[in-house]
């Protein structure tokens, strides 16, 4: 019962480390608008909250169907697919924090930064590698439940306070969040791929 309770308190960790490293993504994008915004209002936040971390639910919750679908033949490479897909998604967030400028706010684009179809294109883009991740998250053995609200939740949390920081300090985030986020999920698959092995 004990080992039990403890092996679901780890993989609610690991669903709250996932989150957070998926976050960071879109939070480093809401951090760009805020810095480059006249001006952030209330409707603001809440629309990029709500789109970012909806989108960032939705994608992870397809890529389960798709893991979950092919159950038989992730089962016996799972902790190595895990390592790959979590591995890649870290690796590119860390391989474009390197970029000095922001894509996600290119000069003479739209002065409505905040306008929704602009926000649907940008929470889409952020939230494909949540699509990657998902295909893991039944290794992880937590509810699924759990899991998107989990992911959705943290995500639209970070995301206003990324766009309030931005506004506040500038663009000195963006690359930072994308570089700790890319760092939390090459852990984490490590991590996964660590302990699949010590139990061969």
């Amino acid at each position: 019962m004990l080992i039990r309770g403890r092996k679901s308190l780890m993989n609610a960790l690991a669903i709250l480390t996932l989150s957070v490293g998926l976050a960071m993504d879109a939070t480093a994008v809401s951090a760009a608008r805020g810095c480059a915004a006249r001006a952030v209002r209330a409707q603001d936040v809440l629309r990029v909250a709500l789109l970012f971390g909806g989108f960032q639910a939705l994608m992870p919750g397809i890529g389960w169907f798709v893991g979950e679908s092919f159950g038989s033949v992730v089962s016996a490479w799972d902790h190595w697919i895990a390592f790959a897909l979590l591995g890649a998604i870290g690796g590119k967030m860390l391989w474009e924090a390197r970029e000095a400028a922001d894509p996600a706010t290119p000069a003479g684009s739209d002065p409505d930064l905040f306008a929704t179809h602009v926000l649907v294109v940008l929470a889409i883009a952020t939230s494909i590698d949540a699509l990657a991740a998902g295909i893991t998250l039944p290794i992880l053995g937590a509810p699924m439940l759990f899991s998107l609200a989990s992911i959705g939740l943290i995500t639209a949390v970070l995301s206003a306070l990324g766009m309030l920081l931005g506004r506040r300090f500038g663009g000195i985030l963006g690359r930072r969040l994308d570089a700790f986020g890319g760092v939390v999920l090459v852990g984490l698959g490590t991590k996964i791929l660590v302990e699949h092995l010590a139990l061969v």
